[in-house]
């Protein structure tokens, strides 16, 4: 299964992109689901209320006399869909998720809820709270991804500071519940009751730990999903001077984070050619800016259809655009490190960042870890087990990478015979 993550800054039309991406991978033959956490729910705005043609992708997921366009199909467990074009389009509802995760959180927690004289709270009483969208999109991803009967899932992510953001939570969440509550101490917990005698205090209660494993396994299953060879992500911009800081900046985040870019959508252009003086130097200024993206991601310009587009036959004049859709994802530009050390006694952990600048950059290591900041983007990733026992000896950005140095450490260093 592919899975093509749409974003971009806002305000480009990444929604209508990744509605029309996903349309024109059902009109190639492909069974599509499209997940979003937009509340208009996009295919409704343009294909009607999950109305019109029979569902052809919901055919293969139950049976054909109850296939009818608009009724809803759950294509995994968890997560419910409905057809519309020719997708099955399935809508994040992060209210419900949140209420529905905090109701058994405190079922799972009542003893000690109880003893601290809590009174629980019901469903009905509880409304979201900022940042729950991030994880209900998480969990919704994780669940489409283990979807039996789904060729390509396209994610209507969230502008790209947002979807960044989104997308490096599960690492981050893994490295603080590892600090905080590490796995070895439960192997203490055969003892916390003599030591709530001793100490007099009571000690941390096994569901807390049993929760931060079910929060790891969760977030772990959504980092290799994340991380996939067959996940990818398509940006959508209107080309002009906003977009390009906007790009720049998301491409640089997107590299740090190893998350490879299948193309970039100019989107709205506007045709060339007109004797209006004032649209013949938007298209100008718009091709200009589309061809300065271009280099080793693809371009693909969508045309401007004069006005925001409605209904079906709109959405495939922009499906129909050559290119719109990938052929597959991109290969990954991993970080590897380079074995130099009968050429210059280092080792070379080599990190591809395109488009970066020397200024944009800072490297700061603390113990086993390395934290990369690039521009407004950091990322702190655990040394491979050789660079341990190295110093960093320098860094130097060359050709879009960044080769950091590590002089082994004759202390930790096996001695060679």
């Amino acid at each position: 299964m592919r899975i093509l993550l749409v974003t971009g800054p806002g305000g480009a039309g990444r929604t209508t992109v990744a509605s029309a991406a996903a349309r024109a991978a059902a009109r190639a033959g492909q069974r599509v689901l499209l997940l979003s956490g937009d509340p208009a729910e996009p295919l409704a705005a343009l294909a009607g209320p999950y109305a019109g043609e029979p569902a052809e992708a919901a055919e293969a997921l139950q049976p054909a006399e109850a296939a009818q366009a608009g009724e809803s199909v759950e294509v995994a467990p968890g997560l419910t869909a409905r057809s519309a074009a020719g997708v099955l389009v399935a809508r994040v509802d992060s209210g419900e998720e949140f209420r529905a995760e905090l109701v058994a959180l405190q079922e799972r927690g009542s003893a000690l809820l109880g003893m601290l004289g809590s009174r629980p709270m019901g469903a009905e009483e509880l409304t979201e709270l900022p940042g729950a969208e991030q994880f209900a999109l998480l969990r919704a991803l994780r669940r489409a991804a283990s979807a039996p009967a789904v060729d390509l899932v396209v994610v209507d992510m969230p502008p790209l500071p947002r979807a960044l953001a989104v997308l490096a939570l599960p690492a981050q969440l893994r490295r603080y519940l590892a600090r905080l509550l590490p796995a070895e101490r439960q192997a203490a917990r055969a003892l916390r009751p003599v030591l709530a005698q001793l100490a007099g205090v009571p000690m941390p209660a096994q569901w807390l730990y049993e929760a931060a494993a079910r929060w790891d396994e969760e977030l772990a299953a959504v980092q290799r999903v994340v991380q996939a060879d067959t996940t990818s992500v398509l940006l959508v911009a209107e080309p002009g001077p906003g977009a390009d800081a906007a790009l720049r900046s998301g491409l640089l985040g997107l590299a740090l984070h190893e998350l490879p870019v299948a193309g970039i959508v100019a989107n709205r252009m506007v045709p060339q050619g007109s004797p209006d003086p004032w649209l013949a130097g938007l298209a100008a200024e718009q091709e200009k800016h589309a061809a300065h993206w271009a280099g080793d991601t693809p371009v693909v310009p969508l045309a401007h259809l004069g006005r925001a587009p409605r209904g079906p036959e709109d959405l495939d004049r922009l499906a129909a655009a050559p290119g719109l859709l990938p052929d597959g994802p991109p290969a990954r530009r991993n970080w590897v490190v380079e074995d130099r050390l009968a050429e210059d006694g280092v080792l070379v952990w080599v990190v591809p960042l395109p488009g970066a600048h020397k200024r944009d950059l800072d490297l700061v290591r603390r113990g086993d870890e390395l934290t990369v900041a690039a521009g407004p983007h950091r990322r702190i990733v655990s040394l491979p087990s050789a660079l341990r026992r190295c110093t960093v000896s320098g860094a130097a950005l060359t050709d879009g990478e960044l080769r950091v140095r590590f002089t082994p450490d004759p202390g930790l260093w096996p001695r060679r015979p």
